[in-house]
């Protein structure tokens, strides 16, 4: 129920209420007026000679005492018929009254929560509600609100500006690690130790940009979906799907695709980094000779993505804990080859970022079964 209706039946029933006690009230002063009443009926004599033993008076007082039972009922009903009716109307119109009346206040909050909707929708943080009005609470809050939009917009402009100076100052002496230890690796007079000791480092350089990259993927993928574009998730899985043969080739992997058409919006990049990681997920914590299953489909008003893979079985309990930053099955904290343990963390980001949701469970021969719904194109 809505805080308008609210107010508007709040007004009725306090309308209702107070029109049935002043009812109450008036039936019952009427009632005790047209009570009977002994000093005028019953006298000991009258000017014209009447006393209170006369046959011919005894007759006219219980027909006098008949007239007023029937007065009194009549009257006593017209007052509770029309009574109820004018209660009854007056808290229709009390409703009503109230209804327009909650309109007008909550005209300002209607205006406050449109705000807050496109602000939502859009993600444009330069959005102000900019009420105009007399000093009071409304004026108040639409003031935090904007006080609050300020602040918000500020703190991920900060983060962006964050992001971007990261990725330039992590990746640099990265950069430079790699390409020094490839030279002195390469040098002629390389002994074997050398080169055993340069393709460790490289591993654990490798290891330390992907962390890096990851790192940076999940703090883009937190970030609000801007630019919401059609494209069809089928394009975005063939595509990863070229690009991971290679390394399936290479670790004895089959991968079977069955990829039906899957329209949605957002931004495709950030979308093919949710695929890649998956399918890459789904490669290296397989085993020799193993398989992975790919396939996109259309659900009602949902697209779905789905990747499966054999592989060591997963116990149900750590389920929910793979999607965390850095959790890692079955104790894998060294093998820089598989990953940093972010890419389920970057998954279910921006699979959220997008308006979907992640969910996976273990396949009763071993590996995993990851699904990933997102909100289908309106368009299509």
């Amino acid at each position: 129920m809505s805080a308008r209706l609210r107010f508007a039946v709040s007004c009725a029933v306090v309308f209702l209420v107070l029109g049935a006690l002043v009812l109450a009230g008036v039936w019952l002063v009427v009632r005790s007026n047209l009570e009977y009443r002994t000093d005028l009926l019953m006298p000991t004599c009258t000017q014209e000679g009447f006393c209170r033993n006369d046959p011919l008076y005894e007759v006219a007082r219980r027909q006098a005492m008949r007239v007023r039972a029937a007065y009194q009922r009549d009257t006593l009903k017209a007052v509770r018929d029309v009574g109820a009716l004018v209660v009854v109307a007056g808290a229709a119109g009390a409703f009503g009254l109230g209804w327009r009346t909650a309109g007008w206040v909550l005209r300002p909050l209607r205006r406050m929560t449109e705000t807050a909707r496109q602000v939502a929708q859009s993600h444009d943080l330069t959005e102000r509600i900019a009420y105009e009005g007399p000093r009071e609470e409304v004026k108040e809050l639409a003031d935090t609100f904007d006080t609050m939009l300020g602040r918000l917009a500020r703190s991920f402009d900060a983060q962006r500006k964050f992001v971007a100076n990261a990725s330039h100052e992590l990746r640099t002496p990265l950069t430079i690690n790699r390409t020094l230890v490839d030279v002195a690796v390469r040098r002629p007079d390389a002994t074997d130790d050398v080169k055993r000791l340069g393709e460790s480092l490289l591993l654990v350089n490798a290891r330390h940009e992907r962390l890096i990259d990851g790192l940076l993927a999940l703090a883009e993928g937190e970030q609000a979906v801007l630019d919401r574009r059609p494209f069809d998730l089928t394009d975005v899985a063939e595509h990863v799907l070229d690009q991971a043969a290679a390394e399936a080739a290479e670790r004895e992997v089959t991968i079977h695709r069955l990829l039906d058409p899957a329209p949605t919006t957002g931004e495709a990049v950030l979308v093919e980094r949710l695929v890649q990681n998956l399918l890459e997920n789904a490669i290296r914590h397989n085993h020799p000779k193993g398989e992975v299953w790919v396939s996109t489909r259309r659900r009602a008003e949902r697209v779905e993505l789905v990747v499966a893979n054999t592989g060591l079985p997963v116990p149900a309990y750590e389920i929910e804990t793979i999607f965390e930053p850095f959790r890692r099955l079955h104790g894998d904290r060294l093998r820089s080859d598989r990953g940093s343990g972010l890419g389920l963390s970057i998954v279910k980001v921006i699979a959220e970022a997008h308006g979907g949701t992640v969910t996976g469970w273990p396949r009763e021969e071993g590996g995993l079964t990851i699904t990933v719904e997102l909100p289908v194109d309106p368009a299509a």
